[in-house]
C-alpha cells in the first residue's frame, strides 16, 4: 500500500471508531431494550411453568364458579 492509501484507511478507521463510539454511548434505545428483555423472559416463564399456570388458572375459576351458586 502507497502513504496516500494508508492515510485514507486510517481517516476511514477513525471515522469508523468515532461512529461506534457515538452509537455504543447513545442512550435513547435502551429503554426498549429492556422492555424487550422483560417480554422475552416472561414469556420464558410461561412457557417453562405453562402446566402449572395451567392448573391454578384453572384451579381460581373452579373456585369462583363453586363459589357463585351460593350467592
Amino acid at each position: 500500500m502507497g502513504k496516500r492509501t494508508t492515510k485514507k484507511v486510517r481517516a476511514w478507521a477513525a471515522r469508523f471508531w468515532r461512529r461506534v463510539e457515538t452509537v455504543l454511548s447513545n442512550q435513547e434505545g435502551v429503554g426498549t431494550v429492556e422492555v424487550v428483555l422483560l417480554i422475552l423472559v416472561a414469556v420464558g416463564l410461561v412457557l417453562i411453568f405453562k402446566d402449572r399456570i395451567t392448573e391454578l388458572v384453572n384451579s381460581i375459576f373452579n373456585s369462583i364458579t363453586s363459589r357463585a351458586g351460593k350467592i
